[in-house]
């Protein structure tokens, strides 16, 4: 049954930040090391997930209802597998260059874990908005995460930021930061930091609730 006290705002929250899927969950880890080289195939993955997500999420939930329990995982396969499809064959059409780099990548969001653990564990269960507020909070905390992982990878790895020349003339690239071993040490090391900010936030936030009691 759906949770009267959540709130759209609340929920994009814990998508975004409380309940991030990159560094929180540790889901979509496939594309999150494969395709982070470089930032602007870290942003264009998140977005195409995003959609994927927030329009998976509304038309589950619209459906919630009417889809039967014994066949709703073939079901949630059905939609998520139209909307991969959707913005495949735009990137195809629009941005047939970066559909090329990410390849099957963008196929295999079909079977993201992000993807289906929301549509069992929250569209399912919940009313259309709050699907939408999971799907965009969701989506779009996994953008920044995966788009944050490339920016560090392409600017050890290449130099660059987008492809925009960052460090000086003189800069070796760590070929390294190029294949999946730099990919676990950065999001590891990401990892830890993120989560030290969020330790130390709520810390702060527990002793101001303390002092105003």
């Amino acid at each position: 049954m759906a949770d009267s006290k959540k709130t759209f705002l609340g929920t994009f929250n814990n998508g975004m930040i409380v309940e991030n899927p990159t560094f929180t969950l540790m889901l979509g880890m496939c594309p999150t090391l494969g395709v982070t080289t470089a930032a602007m195939n870290g942003i264009s993955m998140g977005l195409a997930t995003t959609f994927v997500l927030v329009c998976s999420n509304l038309f589950i939930s619209l459906l919630r209802n009417i889809i039967p329990d014994k066949v709703r995982i073939p079901s949630y396969i059905i939609v998520i597998a139209s909307f991969v499809t959707i913005i495949d064959l735009m990137m195809k059409a629009f941005l047939p260059d970066l559909r090329a780099v990410l390849g099957t990548y963008i196929q295999l969001i079909v079977v993201n874990c992000i993807i289906f653990a929301r549509a069992e564990s929250f569209a399912a269960k919940n009313p259309p908005m709050l699907s939408v507020a999971d799907g965009l909070g969701m989506g779009l905390g996994f953008t920044c995460s995966i788009t944050l992982l490339s920016c560090v990878r392409e600017l050890f790895g290449s130099g660059s930021i987008f492809g925009l020349q960052m460090m000086p003339e003189g800069y070796q690239p760590m070929a390294i930061m190029n294949q999946v071993p730099g990919g676990f040490i950065t999001l590891g090391l990401l990892m830890i930091l993120v989560n030290f900010i969020k330790q130390r936030v709520a810390a702060k936030q527990a002793l101001r609730k303390e002092g105003i009691a």
